[in-house]
């Protein structure tokens, strides 16, 4: 231990604050954990049939029927202009739907754009009119938004410019082959345009490459060793628990695109949890499962790099299940064997992180755990499809006119081909996930697990963690609100792009940047108008945080393994090529 950096002292606990709800929180825009988990147990129709939001949407504008009038005269007013040939309405140039010079230069796409345009504005200010509250409001929003992105001219067939020219140059051929895209698409789920050429990628051949080995394999996981690729490591070593729902290799993508390969080529020590794909024998795997599965990992990463201290990592629901292993450690006094925690794009309080009211509703969190409980997981595919109408406009209608229109192919890109890698979760994890979401107990009165009662507040360690200012699945303002929970010092650090694209973030890029303030204020937008802007990767400033915990350096190990865990098969091992 002396050889050991001393443990952060020790701080009481941030009170988390108790905020009144805005009418329209910039917060509120994500679906939160608990929103998706439930809308896949039934598919993402349920998430686009009206429901009570709208039915209180159209009660509320019957109650303002002056407000409701006036905003339909002044549609009915800018179509009389349309119609007339008039009208200044023009598309966002950065628009790509109608970047086409003909929806311009030819008058009747013009007008057809132009009506479009103006009944979409129509319907935002008659919700912004409404009043609804937070959850009615965002639950509207986003089936206006799935709707309107549905109705854009742009997606009809001929009528689109490009599919006209395409028809015309390939005689009608490119319809043949959207149909036949379109075919196979409705016949697999997820049932959603393909978003990926996947015929030029591999696991194991150009994508999680690299060197390492599996040095222990239970029912649950396979843990990989990397190889060092330095002459010293850092003692402590590094832990990465990757999300439940997805495959670690995003994490390893291609060479110059992977984060682990970046970390042990800085003399970090890593060492990655492979989840096993769980079918309907391994229902009953839940929270406990998963937690006491990470904690194994740690008494072999241990064993293996001879240290008692572990810089604990987890990205997205991985982040959730490292979290509450580090309050059940501080929980059972060991909380010393924390050299220090990280979370990336992890929301561990879910207030106001979600969309609809309805959602909240027992009974159907109740049919939705059920569901998966009747199949024994919750699949992977579907829940892609909930992911994919989060954002319409990208990930559905973008390649509707791509593969159906057009009739190409997508583009080959490594994120999306792990994105459509999809995986299963065992139902019990799904019911626990749902419940711990729902309730907000991370954030509230704690949850137990492994027989302890877990309250992140106890967690004094220091803690890094990282968002995405542009990321729809878990926002940057949720995923800050982790400052206020957790008992150590914590670096908050705000990358560009979303979800994913946050996380696979190489140096390199010059558009890249990140956001850093040394102090963590009670509300993000102050923390935000106070962060300096930094030029290039936050994964530097990472290797630097971890250098700092994960000291001193020492001789790189000539061989992986260690007592009893001698290497099985090489990275990236078995359980990632399970589909």
């Amino acid at each position: 231990m002396s050889e050991l950096l001393p443990a952060a002292p020790a701080k009481p606990r941030k009170p988390v604050p108790r905020r009144p709800a805005p009418p329209r929180a910039v917060d509120d825009v994500a679906a939160p954990l608990d929103a998706m988990l439930v809308d896949a147990a039934f598919g993402p129709l349920r998430q686009l049939a009206p429901d009570v939001s709208v039915a209180r949407f159209v009660s509320k504008l019957a109650r303002r029927p002056a407000t409701t009038g006036q905003r339909l005269g002044e549609l009915a007013g800018e179509l009389v202009r349309i119609g007339r040939g008039s009208s200044t309405l023009t598309p966002d140039p950065k628009d790509r739907r109608f970047s086409d010079p003909a929806w311009a230069g030819n008058p009747l796409l013009r007008r057809l754009v132009q009506a479009y345009l103006a009944t979409g504005r129509t319907v935002e200010q008659l919700l912004d009119d409404s009043g609804l509250d937070w959850r009615d409001d965002q639950r509207v929003r986003f089936l206006v938004e799935n709707l309107m992105q549905a109705l854009a001219p742009s997606n009809v067939p001929l009528v689109n410019p490009a599919s006209a020219k395409a028809a015309i140059d390939t005689g009608g051929m490119n319809f043949v082959r959207g149909g036949l895209n379109l075919l196979r698409d409705v016949l697999s789920a997820p049932r959603v345009p393909k978003m990926v050429d996947d015929s030029g990628f591999a696991v194991g051949e150009n994508l999680g490459v690299t060197p390492g080995a599996v040095v222990l394999r239970t029912d649950m996981f396979e843990l990989i060793q990397y190889a060092p690729q330095t002459p010293t490591v850092r003692k402590v070593p590094l832990l990465i628990v990757p999300p439940t729902i997805n495959k670690f290799y995003v994490l390893d993508l291609a060479p110059g695109r992977s984060l682990i390969e970046h970390l042990v080529r800085s003399g970090q020590q890593v060492f990655v949890l492979s989840w096993r794909n769980p079918d309907a024998r391994h229902a009953d795997w839940g929270l406990d499962a998963y937690t006491g599965a990470i904690l194994e990992a740690m008494d072999a990463v241990e064993r293996i790099s001879r240290s008692p201290r572990t810089v604990l990592t987890g990205f997205c629901s991985g982040g959730i299940l490292a979290s509450v292993v580090a309050g059940h450690l501080a929980a059972t006094g060991r909380r010393d064997r924390l050299a220090g925690v990280a979370f990336g794009v992890t929301v561990l309080d879910h207030w106001h992180a979600g969309v609809p009211a309805a959602l909240a509703d027992k009974y159907l969190v109740r049919a939705a755990t059920a569901a998966s409980r009747r199949k024994g997981y919750l699949d992977g595919k579907v829940l892609a499809e909930v992911f994919a109408f989060l954002r319409p406009g990208d990930l559905v209608w973008n390649y509707w006119v791509n593969n159906y229109l057009l009739g190409r192919q997508p583009p080959a890109f490594d994120v999306l081909y792990w994105n459509a890698d999809t995986t299963r979760m065992p139902a019990r994890l799904h019911a626990d996930f749902v419940d711990l979401a729902l309730r907000n107990r991370l954030a509230g009165d704690g949850v137990n697990a492994l027989g302890t009662h877990v309250e992140l507040g106890t967690v004094d360690v220091d803690a890094y963690v990282i968002a995405g200012i542009a990321d729809h699945i878990t926002p940057w303002q949720s995923c800050y609100r982790t400052t206020s929970l957790l008992g150590g010092r914590t670096r908050f650090v705000l990358s560009t792009s979303g979800h994913i694209a946050a996380l696979v973030n190489p140096p390199g890029n010059p558009k890249a940047t990140y956001r850093l303030n040394p102090d963590n204020p009670d509300d993000a937008q102050e923390w935000l108008d106070g962060a300096t802007t930094e030029q290039g990767s936050w994964w530097p400033d990472f290797v630097a945080w971890l250098g700092e915990r994960c000291g001193p350096d020492r001789r790189a190990p000539r061989t992986l393994g260690g007592p009893g865990l001698a290497p099985l098969i090489e990275a990236p091992g078995t359980y990632v090529l399970d589909r």
